[in-house]
């Protein structure tokens, strides 16, 4: 088994590319066989099973061969993996930023006066 940061490497790797990415993208409307998924690309079929199979090694598409044709799906959960690891990233950089903010806005808060000693004093 994977550990997450591998897991996480593979999925960043294999949606780098644009065509991984359509693929993925086609899926979310549901399953869809192999030739399906080639059909919108101007690459051969054992292209498309290549970008497939790095789909598969990182976990994000899952493939079920019955008879001669082989049925692609979207697996959730590897996607989820993604995004909880961008929603940490984002959450720690909004709690930064509103930190920040609230030093600016006591900087930006008016001092009281402080009197002003004459020189009789």
């Amino acid at each position: 088994m994977l550990n997450q940061d591998d897991q996480l490497d593979q999925i960043y790797r294999a949606l780098a590319d644009p065509t991984r990415r359509a693929v993925v993208e086609r899926l979310t409307a549901g399953s869809a066989t192999v030739s399906e998924l080639a059909e919108p690309f101007d690459m051969s079929l054992p292209g498309l099973t290549q970008h497939l199979r790095v789909l598969e090694d990182a976990g994000l598409v899952r493939t079920e061969k019955v008879g001669r044709v082989r049925t692609c799906t979207l697996d959730l959960q590897a996607l989820g993996s993604a995004e909880r690891w961008i929603n940490q990233r984002r959450q720690a950089w909004a709690q930064r930023f509103d930190r920040l903010g609230a030093l600016l806005a006591e900087d930006d808060e008016p001092s009281p006066p402080t009197p002003s000693k004459g020189r009789d004093s």
